[in-house]
């Protein structure tokens, strides 16, 4: 007997969650055009890759936003680690 996988539940950011991630979203798109330009205009190149570290980050920590938001409204349950127990997990394995 075949059984079909569950589908994931979907994530519903609240709406002052969702306003902090768009905005963050969207300075880095500024980010990455200021980045573009800094490549057309032949800038030095420590510059663009201090930006582009800078960017890294920013995406980086976008990223764990998001992934406590899923952890605490999606997969949170009894037994379960706390959502910033795992983000915290999750910055110390990228050092």
């Amino acid at each position: 007997m075949t059984t079909v996988p569950e589908a994931p539940p979907n994530l519903r950011f609240d709406v002052q969650d969702k306003t902090r991630i768009i905005h963050r979203l969207r300075r880095l798109e500024g980010q990455v055009r200021g980045l573009q330009k800094m490549v057309e205009e032949d800038r030095e190149c420590r510059e663009i890759l201090t930006l582009l570290s800078g960017v890294k980050r920013a995406l980086d920590s976008v990223g764990e936003e998001i992934l406590e938001a899923y952890l605490a409204r999606c997969q949170a349950g009894p037994g379960q680690p706390q959502p910033a127990q795992v983000i915290e997990v999750v910055r110390l394995l990228r050092k």
